[in-house]
């Protein structure tokens, strides 16, 4: 047994079933060694980047890392992309490169750059393979990607040393054990929450990765306490529920800014600084009368330092957490919130009604994608302006039904995902929302996905341009520029790599048209006109917001 065979029994080890990538010259003693496993399954995908996507998606929709691997040199710099956005999405992955021969690494070599130090600054830890210790390195590996908060981990192995005689055994995985916050702790919490007026819960996508969502519903409606999610944790608490505001993220003034001013106690649940800064929540001199706001941190790890974010912390395990608290529930008598009662009626108000017209406007292909799934199915969105319709008045009603890349936001990362939602779960209906600029970033991996046999449909808003940069951009300077382009024929495009393509050609054509191609076997692609029009007077309305007093 090499080396490669050695670290492809680990693979097997750690429950791996996909592994993601390209094959080059200097992996093929790996690809040779994965040809042969018996559980493992090589995903030969068109660039790197998406196999890197792919990965990240699977960790985040599993919880288990994804693995995708790379040849060296362009190859390991184009997985970087998607191995950066797992690092600031907290998806756990593990990243195998290859690399020169040991006896090159040191002096100047065809195709020979320093991947490991490239990689080093979004891995959470790494190693260059040399031969020896290849369980206790792929354990580490595995280890470190899944411990909160997740991330990458990166393995670096020289062509030469994949082909070194090994010795050892897999080391079996272990459950990784998280502490309890001490009894005192949750005593002083549930202190704070009794003093509290208006307190508002946050949960962020923490809450996801911890299976924490049934929990969190039990702890909010024991207390009374209303909620907001951030747009990586949609439907940890179902939009249909009660007690559910809206998400937070958007910077604009919102709704949801009125709740964050007049909270008193705001209970950060799973919370990542990266999606939405505290600073948003920085609280003005208190009105006569009104207390100075306090911060509740429930997470697996430390609350990060920030000066708008000096919390009171419980550290742990946040399923046992929020069960811990709730055992004191008797203490408090739940009470009614009046204050978030009339902000949510006013957010209710606040929703558009107007949606006829052609090219559609964004919140009525929001109402059609909603119609064409069901409570489980999953909605990924790219990168774009679609993204913010989507993050803001999109119904997410379960947990891991809404995947969104808000940590590096990556645009092409939409279609990838798609293929490891199917590959996970195949039952599930599966859209991906794309913008025209991100749907030409990853077309090719629509062979990857005829070719596995999947089903997904593709949506395209299509605006003929890059339509979040022309909101900011008309936002700052009152015009766009550098942000137009043309398009080719999606349809025929599509066509010609297998998939079933649709156009909208009237405002009533899209529902139909997504409840077919949401039944249909195989990849549908849908071009769908959009009007981006609706984007400043969004921004119009978000700035006319007066909280209800």
């Amino acid at each position: 047994m090499n080396v490669a065979e050695l670290l492809v029994r680990c693979l097997e080890a750690e429950g791996t079933r996909y592994v993601f990538g390209l094959p080059g010259e200097e992996n093929m003693e790996l690809l040779h060694a994965i040809k042969k496993s018996r559980s493992l399954e090589f995903v030969l995908t068109r660039d790197e980047r998406g196999a890197s996507f792919m990965a990240a998606a699977w960790g985040r929709l599993s919880g288990r890392p994804g693995v995708c691997v790379s040849t060296l040199g362009p190859g390991a710099i184009n997985m970087l992309l998607g191995v950066a956005d797992a690092f600031l999405d907290f998806a756990p992955l593990v990243a195998v490169t290859a690399q020169k021969n040991l006896s090159e690494t040191f002096k100047e070599a065809h195709q020979y750059v320093d991947i490991f130090s490239m990689y080093r600054p979004v891995t959470k830890w790494g190693a260059s393979i040399r031969g020896k210790n290849i369980p206790e390195i792929v354990r580490k590996a595995f280890r470190v990607a899944q411990t909160e908060k997740p991330g990458p981990a990166h393995l670096e192995l020289p062509e030469d040393a994949a082909g070194i005689v090994a010795e050892g055994e897999p080391m079996a995985p272990s459950a990784i054990p998280y502490p309890e916050p001490p009894e005192e702790a949750i005593t002083a919490a549930i202190s704070m929450i009794r003093q509290a007026e208006n307190p508002i819960a946050i949960a962020g996508g923490g809450v996801i990765r911890a299976g924490a969502s049934g929990q969190l519903l039990r702890f909010i409606r024991g207390f009374g306490i209303p909620a907001a999610t951030t747009f990586m944790a949609m439907g940890a608490v179902p939009a249909d529920e009660e007690l559910y505001l809206s998400t937070v993220g958007l910077q604009q003034r919102d709704y949801i800014s009125c709740g964050l001013e007049q909270a008193d106690l705001i209970i950060a649940i799973g919370y990542d600084p990266v999606e939405f800064s505290p600073r948003y929540w920085r609280q003005k001199p208190p009105a006569p009368g009104q207390k100075k706001k306090s911060f509740i941190h429930i997470g697996a790890t430390p609350a990060e330092t920030d000066v708008a974010y000096q919390s009171f912390e419980l550290v742990g395990d946040i399923n046992h957490t929020l069960r811990s608290l709730l055992r004191k529930k008797a203490e408090i008598k739940a009470k009614k919130r009046p204050y978030f009662a009339r902000l949510k009626e006013r957010e209710r108000e606040f929703l558009p009604t107007e949606t006829g017209g052609y090219p559609l406007k964004p919140l009525r292909i929001i109402r059609e994608m909603r119609a064409a799934l069901g409570r489980k199915d999953v909605l990924i969105s790219d990168v774009g302006a679609h993204k913010f319709w989507i993050a803001r008045f999109y119904q997410a009603l379960s947990p891991g039904t809404v995947l969104i890349s808000n940590g590096l936001s990556s645009m092409g990362f939409a279609i990838p995902s798609a293929i490891s939602a199917k590959l996970l779960c195949p039952e599930r209906k599966v859209i991906a929302a794309v913008g025209d600029g991100g749907f030409l970033m990853s077309l090719p991996d629509l062979e990857t996905a005829q070719r596995l046999s999947l089903s997904f449909t593709v949506l395209i808003w299509n605006d003929g341009g890059y339509g979040l940069i022309g909101w900011k951009q008309r936002l700052k300077y009152g015009e766009e520029f550098f942000t137009r382009f043309g398009n080719p024929d999606f349809g025929r495009l599509a066509e010609s790599f297998g998939a079933r393509s649709f156009r909208v050609e009237k405002e009533d054509d899209l529902g139909p048209l997504l409840k077919h191609a949401v039944k249909s076997s195989g990849v549908s692609v849908i071009d769908c006109p959009v009007d981006y029009n609706e984007n400043l007077k969004l921004t119009d309305r978000l700035g006319e917001i007066i909280c209800p007093m």
